[in-house]
């Protein structure tokens, strides 16, 4: 285990020490005369021996201080050296972490256009649906689904939007159905149909339903498949259209009832309080929030009403 000296007085000292004037070390430093001083009196006395020699109001270097100073002024620039090169190696790659949803289906085909205007910055996309912990991996953003209130102590936070699902399915199969209510999903194909979301869509919609006590039909975890399952005419799926907004634009996908969406929860861009300065950060933030402005004509306006707001 290293002994070293106060490093706040040791930087005091190679000022001093390379400026033979506390007065030129103070304004350097912008600090008093009277606390340069005291730190070079309190690196002395951690010491036990004297670093400089005070005479009429000037100082010059012990001999001690003299073989100290060119070691010191040496080591600092070693700091400094290495927490350049970690912060340049840093600040040019932005580690994002985001489910797998909000990646494939929104994130990832829009990168290519922050890349673009940041040219200089590597951008490292992983999916994970869990929580990441930013003191332990090399994420800089993570893009977070939340049921409900949270806290996260330490990270600085920023609405995006709520996630709503509505049925969506092809033309072709919405015609073959002759679906004209609500209560016709019921006897429909649907894709993931034990899915709890379909639960909470029909109670939303005013439909009696009973979950089903056993899995039948497709089942899928994630909305990429599911998603891929409705083109491919599997049946009807719940979706969050804003992931679906090309495909529905497209016309290769419609919403049977737009007009009746089911709120679950909400998405988050959160990061560490002690990076909401970083260029990268800072960079990544406001692409992100013109993105979304985008399609804010497109969604419904509760879609991006924060939670505060209810």
């Amino acid at each position: 285990m290293r002994r070293l000296p106060p490093l706040s007085a040791v930087r005091v000292f190679e000022s001093a020490a390379r400026h033979q004037n506390f007065t030129s070390a103070a304004a350097e430093l912008g600090m008093t005369q009277a606390a340069v001083s005291y730190q070079i009196r309190l690196l002395e006395e951690r010491l036990g021996m004297p670093l400089f020699t005070r005479s009429k109001g000037r100082v010059t270097l012990t001999d001690a201080g003299r073989r100290a100073a060119p070691l010191v002024s040496t080591g600092l620039d070693s700091i400094a050296d290495a927490f350049s090169s970690a912060l340049a190696e840093d600040g040019g790659v932005l580690g994002v972490s985001a489910t797998h949803s909000m990646a494939a289906n929104w994130l990832a085909a829009r990168l290519g256009g922050f890349q673009l205007e940041h040219p200089d910055l590597a951008v490292r996309l992983s999916t994970d649906n869990r929580l990441v912990d930013f003191a332990r991996e090399e994420v800089d953003i993570g893009i977070r689904f939340v049921r409900g209130k949270s806290e996260w102590p330490g990270l600085r936070r920023h609405f995006l939007f709520r996630v709503h699902s509505t049925p969506i399915c092809t033309p072709q199969v919405r015609d073959r159905l002759r679906i004209e209510q609500p209560a016709d999903l019921l006897n429909a194909p649907r894709v993931s149909a034990d899915d709890d979301w379909w639960c909470s869509w029909f109670a939303h919609a005013g439909v009696e339903h009973q979950a089903q006590e056993r899995p039948t039909g497709i089942r899928f975890d994630t909305q990429v498949m599911e998603g891929n399952a409705a083109l491919a005419g599997a049946g009807v799926v719940l979706l969050t259209p804003i992931f679906w907004r090309n495909e529905l634009q497209s016309g290769r996908l419609v919403e049977i009832f737009p007009d009746i969406c089911d709120t679950h929860g909400c998405y988050w861009m959160v990061y560490p309080e002690y990076k909401r300065s970083q260029p990268k950060v800072v960079a990544f933030r406001e692409w992100m929030m013109r993105e979304l402005g985008e399609f804010r004509a497109l969604e419904r306006p509760e879609v991006f009403t924060p939670p505060s707001a209810d």
